[in-house]
């Protein structure tokens, strides 16, 4: 199959193309520079060179191409709404170019993008095979520049590592390896109109993220109040606040995705993950 994948050189992009490729696909990636291009290129990927502005080469590329997964979005929180606006307008100018096409057309979900994934979803009866991926709030592994890293800054930057409460809320987390074949997996196989979850944990306390972290740098993990949680974490307090698995129910939507797909997680969980080091190094 012959797959277009918009964000390409990402954290999570470039595990899925290298997992693509890996298993026969032939991968076009959108890419923004000739700099970012050299990893596409070592890893046999053809390049164009784009953005999500550029319209007509997402048409373009999306009508050429088997199927198409999508993974690129401004992470400009300052102008969240305008980035939803603008991944909005990219997924309908490709939903247009594979309509009709029975082709498959992968998206992620983002919070508060609703409107987009209420695009994407109406698209399954104009024809598109379109399916939505959740992805855990922690997509760890190699790389990570995500939520458990800023922990591990503001924990080294103030002495200890935080917890809220007794730091029994959950967070779900996946392996970025784990995710690529998720991704795969509703490429080749997920009916029309799927939400999947990628979840390898399904729900880890805050209080053993934090312990975890606390070996890791010798300092304590130390419960702080929800009134401090703010102060401590910056915005990450609202989020480190979350029981997610419960919130979400991600252990059944978990387990809905795996028995649907037959995805099941290999690699390392986030526990095991840091304590192999490399997020200390």
């Amino acid at each position: 199959m012959h797959v277009f994948v918009t964000g390409a050189t990402g954290y999570v992009g470039s595990a899925v193309i290298q997992e693509l490729i890996d298993a026969g696909h032939i991968v076009s990636g959108l890419c923004r520079s000739e700099e970012k291009a050299a990893g596409l290129k070592a890893a046999g990927a053809e390049v164009l060179y784009g953005n999500l502005d550029d319209l007509d080469t997402l048409v373009s590329a999306a009508a050429a191409a088997d199927g198409v997964i999508h993974l690129a979005f401004t992470n400009d929180f300052s102008d969240f709404e305008g980035a939803l606006a603008l991944d909005l307008r990219a997924v309908v100018a490709m939903g247009a170019a594979l309509e009709g096409s029975g082709k498959p057309f992968i998206t992620t979900a983002h919070a508060n993008g609703h409107t987009v994934d209420h695009a994407v979803l109406a698209m399954a009866e104009r024809g598109i095979r379109t399916s939505i991926v959740s992805l855990a709030p922690s997509v760890h592994g190699e790389g990570d520049k995500g939520f458990v890293p800023m922990m591990i800054n503001i924990a080294r930057a103030k002495g200890f590592a935080a917890y809220i409460g007794d730091g029994t809320n959950h967070w779900p987390a996946v392996h970025r390896l784990d995710a690529a074949v998720l991704y795969r997996l509703a490429l080749e196989i997920a009916p029309a109109g799927s939400r999947l979850l990628g979840a390898g944990d399904e729900g880890i306390s805050l209080r053993e993220i934090a312990a975890v972290i606390g070996r890791q740098l010798n300092v304590p993990a130390v419960s702080i109040t929800p009134e401090k949680a703010t102060t401590h974490f910056g915005f990450l307090g609202r989020i480190a606040a979350l029981d997610i698995t419960s919130l979400y129910n991600t252990t059944q939507a978990s387990l809905a995705t795996r028995e649907l797909l037959g995805w099941i997680p290999m690699q390392p969980g986030l526990i095991a993950d840091l304590e192999k080091g490399h997020y200390f190094a």
